[in-house]
């Protein structure tokens, strides 16, 4: 099994969220026994969004079914786009698979802020994977482009790749790590806390 997963508290937050973070609650020493308090956003670490992300009157992740978090998945080597490069519509492969993984490579800037300039789907591409009924996932923060000082005049604004997935009931997968070392098929579980949120923290492998 690959493990897709970040460490939670590691990284930057996504501008304007919360730091997650693992801090100690009980010691051996103090009080006999270790706990542990975790702080974190719905969209911490490697992570999940649901529809009401978005969407006033979107599903929650209390909707699914937990077999939909196991997903087929296909996934497109995309690591010849640069910073801030929009993912056309045509990179969106015809599959029978319900999850097209997106490889940017863009994981490797976890921890930096070059981090948030990471290639993003276009709205168009986005549309297609909704259109195919595949959900989607990447090694990056956002479908969409993320706040930077290094934003174009030209990038879209708000979340049209968001609302085009979200829109449609899609799920998307955001965070990923370790892509360059699975197959081009394969199945992936990225398994939610169970918390009927807009969003969740997920452990994410694949086999």
């Amino acid at each position: 099994m690959w493990d897709l997963t970040h460490e939670l508290g590691s990284g930057l937050p996504y501008p304007g969220d919360p730091q997650a973070a693992v801090t100690p609650h009980a010691t051996l020493d103090a009080d006999g026994y270790r706990a542990a308090e975790i702080e974190c956003s719905t969209h911490s670490g490697t992570h999940v969004d649901a529809p009401a992300h978005l969407l006033a009157d979107g599903a929650t992740l209390g909707a699914y079914d937990v077999e939909t978090f196991a997903f087929d998945a296909r996934v497109v080597d995309c690591t010849e786009f640069g910073a801030r490069d929009p993912i056309p519509a045509d990179r969106v492969p015809d599959t029978d698979a319900d999850l097209v993984v997106f490889h940017t490579g863009w994981s490797r800037h976890w921890g930096e802020r070059r981090y948030f300039d990471h290639p993003y789907l276009t709205a168009a591409a986005a549309a297609r994977c909704a259109d195919r009924g595949c959900h989607v996932a990447l090694d990056a923060p956002s479908v969409d482009p993320s706040p930077s000082e290094n934003a174009g005049d030209d990038e879209p604004t708000g979340y049209p790749a968001h609302h085009a997935l979200l829109g449609d009931e899609r799920l998307i997968v955001e965070n990923l790590r370790n892509l360059a070392a699975l197959p081009q098929r394969c199945t992936i579980r990225a398994l939610p806390l169970r918390v009927d949120a807009d969003g969740a923290p997920v452990r994410a492998v694949a086999d």
